[in-house]
């Protein structure tokens, strides 16, 4: 992977005016009223797509063009709730412009601990491995690690609370107002758990997906190390729809399922969210029609 590094703040600032006139793909649409949040608007479907929208399965869904900045559709978009490993769309916003892809971040045990001891998914990383950061991207978004979200913000905090702030930082920068986490990889926690809605985390990924390294991760079903130690592979059973790029799949007692989704059709970005699902495979389900929906309308 190629070296690079880019300060936070640059990016912060590039997207300080995201709900304004900076970048049409992630306007807001007009349907909302003068200092009216959006997440207050009824339940509806933009007037853009011919047939009617497919039932939308979950408690939040939400689906909009990245590319035009149109909403198509939003169920309880801007209701507060957990989004479990969702939360690690940011650890890898974050990371990316905070590091080196080529750097260095050696595991330690409490990584690896952490990730047992609060029933997280893992990457199976070892104490004592250095693995570069390109790699514990991959380690994040595709198994879901949670070791390997713990040693990225422990590195690029310094310190897990100092990372959580930057993540925090991110949010606020970038306009979502509804967002705020209290850990790098959604789990819950005894002082209560982060939340977002669907729309401000269908927002971030839209945003995510701008950097190709990102997409290039997302977008991979299955990876290996160089080294052959580790091989993971992805959480999102989306990847195998047509022009499909993500995102990221989450679960949680609290959350239920969720899932970030994204796929490219008829050059168009479409990019939804799907939180409090009930059934794991459902959700899968709801998202595929969603995209046809919106591309076939």
């Amino acid at each position: 992977m190629p070296t690079r590094k880019l300060s936070l703040g640059v990016f912060m600032a590039a997207f300080a005016l995201f709900t304004g006139v900076a970048s049409p793909a992630l306007a807001q649409p007009a349907t909302a009223a003068p200092g009216l949040p959006i997440a207050s608007v009824r339940e509806h479907t933009a007037a853009f797509p011919a047939y009617a929208a497919p039932h939308a399965y979950g408690r939040a869904v939400y689906l909009f063009d990245a590319t035009t900045g149109r909403e198509l559709l939003d169920k309880n978009a801007g209701e507060r709730m957990p989004v479990a490993s969702l939360t690690k769309i940011m650890t890898a916003y974050v990371v990316l412009r905070e590091a080196n892809l080529s750097d260095q971040v050696t595991i330690k045990r409490e990584d690896v601990s952490y990730a047992g001891d609060n029933d997280g998914t893992a990457a199976d990383l070892d104490a004592g491995d250095s693995l570069p950061v390109g790699e514990l991207l991959y380690a994040l978004l595709l198994p879901s690690g949670a070791d390997a979200a713990h040693a990225l913000a422990r590195a690029y905090g310094p310190g897990v609370a100092g990372f959580v702030a930057k993540m925090n930082a991110a949010a606020k920068s970038l306009g979502l107002n509804d967002t705020h986490y209290v850990n790098a990889d959604g789990l819950p926690t005894r002082g209560g758990d982060g939340y977002s809605t669907a729309r401000d985390q269908a927002r971030l990924a839209a945003i995510a997906l701008r950097d190709p390294i990102f997409t290039k991760i997302t977008s991979t079903r299955h990876h290996s190390t160089d080294d052959g130690r580790y091989d993971w592979s992805n959480t999102n059973h989306m990847l195998g729809l047509p022009g499909a790029i993500g995102v990221k799949t989450g679960f949680t007692n609290a959350a239920g399922f969720c899932l970030a989704f994204a796929a490219d059709r008829h050059d168009h970005r479409l990019v939804g969210v799907i939180l409090g699902e009930d059934d794991s495979s459902r959700r899968w389900d709801t998202a595929g029609s969603l995209l046809d929906w919106a591309a076939e309308s």
